[in-house]
């Protein structure tokens, strides 16, 4: 039953009206427990990715793994999408991690492919084409914090609560945190931390290297959001294309050889000389004018 119930990917999807973090936000959609929203106006290019489970804590159970399987989907196919922000509606948490009371009702055999489902989830988020950036208002731990090191970008609010707990549970990080995790700090740090379960702040997250940026927490709780929302906002400004094929450059090149990795680079290059945005880059340059890029 469980295993039917992981890879089945049927949703009863809906158009509602929600209450939204920005008021430029178009075609907000609820796919089970996520809000997803792509903003328009200025802010056009930038889509919002909220987990919305109140009651589970965000906690990563059948429901919610499989309405970021339709998400990643839908992200992955719009080409007019440039960076992605992943954050949380559910004031004070982000993602409190596995949802236990489900994992302790399946058997090993169930565990072991739920666990790989979920890993591979979070390799589709690490996969998108587009820039991510993951706004870490509150806690974060275990798959909480792995979901986030999946991202391209990461913002904490100094609120933020983060660590791999899972050793103190009688279980290791089994969505990609013992890999990603040593890749993002110094391996000496990231064994302490999965070692110790140990819980750190946003600043001590920020001095280790773990997240991009820390921010004071405001009264609206979304202090993590309201920067990443002006991180996105720069990052519009560039050619789609050329975006996609930086995260491909980097993401392909840092796991080789850097002589290799001169090749990938070369590859992407390549693949982005034919572009028109390419040519819309040099001509406004010329022409002293702020660029319109369309994705093509």
């Amino acid at each position: 039953m469980w295993i039917q119930r992981f890879n089945s990917l049927k949703h009863i999807r809906k158009l509602n009206t929600v209450k939204c973090l920005s008021t430029k936000a178009q075609d907000v959609e609820n796919i089970g427990p996520i809000v997803f929203q792509k903003l328009g106006g200025e802010d056009k290019g930038i889509a919002v990715y909220g987990l919305n489970s109140p009651k589970e804590r965000n906690a990563l159970g059948f429901d919610l793994i499989q309405a970021m399987r339709e998400v990643n989907q839908i992200i992955r196919e719009d080409t007019k999408i440039s960076v992605v922000i992943l954050h949380s509606l559910v004031r004070g948490i982000f993602c409190a991690g596995a949802n236990l009371k489900e994992r302790f009702k399946m058997n090993d055999d169930e565990v072991a492919t739920f666990v790989r489902g979920l890993r591979n989830t979070f390799i589709e988020i690490e996969d998108l084409p587009m820039p991510t950036i993951a706004a870490i208002e509150g806690v974060a731990v275990g798959g909480g914090l792995e979901l986030a090191l999946a991202c391209d970008i990461r913002v904490a609010a100094d609120s933020a609560k983060l660590g791999l707990v899972e050793t103190g549970r009688g279980l290791i990080p089994g969505a990609g945190g013992t890999q990603r995790l040593p890749r993002v700090i110094h391996l000496n740090i990231a064994k302490e931390l999965i070692f110790t379960s140990r819980i750190i702040s946003g600043n001590e997250a920020k001095e280790l290297g773990l997240v991009n940026h820390v921010v004071p927490q405001n009264g609206n709780n979304n202090a993590a959001y309201e920067k990443s929302l002006e991180i996105a906002r720069e990052i519009i400004l560039n050619a789609p294309l050329a975006l996609r094929c930086a995260k491909q450059a980097i993401n392909e090149g840092v796991q080789l050889s850097i002589t290799d990795g001169y090749e990938v680079e070369q590859k992407y290059y390549e693949k982005n000389i034919p572009t028109k945005d390419r040519q819309e880059g040099m001509l406004s340059f010329i022409q002293k004018r702020k660029p319109q890029y369309q994705g093509h």
